[in-house]
C-alpha cells in the first residue's frame, strides 16, 4: 500500500519543477557567456586584417594608408573598444555561471579580465593618435611631414606594446577560469585542461615578447592553443550548455 500523501506528491512535483527552472537558468547563463565570447572572437578576427592592411613598416606609406582609408581605420578603433566590452561581458557571465563552484576564484578571474580590459581601452588612445596627428590641426603645423609620420609610427608601436601589457591580465585570468571549469562538474574536464594550457602558453607569449623578442617560435604555439581552448569553450557553452550539476 502506498503510504505517500497527496501533499508529499505535490512537494515532489514542485521540487522537480524548481530543479528544471534552475537548470534552464544555468543554461541561459552559459549560452549568454558563449554568445558574448563569440562576438569578442569575431570582432578580434575582423580587426586583424584592417590593421595589417593599413599599417606597414614604412612610416610614409602607413600615414598615406591611414589618410586614404580613415573611415576603415576609425572602424577598427571602434571595434577594438567594443571587443573589450564584449570580452568583459563574457567574463561577467562566466562569473555568474561558475561562482557556485568557488565564488572567490570566480571573482578573481573577472577582476583580472577587467584589468586587461582597462589596459586595452586606455591603450587604444595610442591607436587613435595617428588620426589626430594626420588631420591637419593648426598646432601641428609646427611639425614637418616626416616628423608627423615618425610620430604616427611611434604611437602605433606604443599601442603594440600596450596591447602586450594587457596580455598579462588576459593570460592570468585563464588559470582560475580553467580550474573552475575543470572542477565545476557541469562542464567537461578536457575544456578546463585546455584553458589551463592556454594560460601557460599565453603567459609564455607575454614574457617572450618583452624578454626574448627574437624567439618568436613561442607565438606559433600560443595562438593555436588559445584558439582551441577559448573557441572550444565558446562553442560548448553556446551549443551544449551545461549538464546537471552533481
Amino acid at each position: 500500500m502506498d503510504s505517500s500523501t497527496p501533499a508529499q506528491g505535490s512537494m515532489g512535483l514542485i521540487q522537480i519543477v524548481q530543479k528544471g527552472e534552475k537548470m534552464n537558468s544555468i543554461n541561459k547563463t552559459a549560452r549568454m557567456a558563449g554568445f558574448w565570447y563569440l562576438i569578442f572572437i569575431a570582432f578580434s578576427i575582423f580587426i586583424a586584417p584592417i590593421q595589417s592592411r593599413l599599417v606597414t613598416t614604412d612610416a610614409a606609406s602607413t600615414a598615406a594608408n591611414i589618410l586614404a582609408s580613415e573611415g576603415l581605420y576609425r572602424l577598427g578603433f571602434v571595434l577594438d573598444i567594443l571587443s573589450a566590452v564584449f570580452f568583459f561581458l563574457a567574463a561577467w557571465s562566466l562569473f555568474v555561471l561558475l561562482k557556485p563552484v568557488n565564488k572567490n576564484l570566480a571573482l578573481l578571474f573577472m577582476l583580472l579580465n577587467l584589468g586587461g580590459v582597462a589596459v586595452q581601452c586606455l591603450n587604444d588612445l595610442f591607436l587613435f593618435a595617428p588620426v589626430l596627428l594626420l588631420n591637419g590641426s593648426g598646432y601641428l603645423k609646427a611639425f614637418q611631414a616626416d616628423q608627423l609620420q615618425a610620430l604616427v609610427m611611434f604611437f602605433l608601436d606604443m599601442h603594440k606594446n600596450g596591447f602586450m601589457v594587457a596580455q598579462i591580465f588576459y593570460g592570468a585570468w585563464l588559470f582560475p577560469l580553467g580550474y573552475l571549469v575543470y572542477k565545476s562538474g557541469f562542464l567537461p574536464k578536457f575544456l578546463g585542461i585546455l584553458v589551463l594550457a592556454d594560460f601557460v602558453c599565453w603567459l609564455a607569449y607575454f614574457f617572450q615578447f618583452f624578454l626574448f623578442p627574437t624567439f618568436t617560435v613561442i607565438t606559433y604555439l600560443s595562438f593555436p592553443v588559445g584558439f582551441l581552448a577559448e573557441f572550444g569553450l565558446t562553442l560548448w557553452l553556446l551549443i551544449k550548455g551545461v549538464k546537471e550539476p552533481k
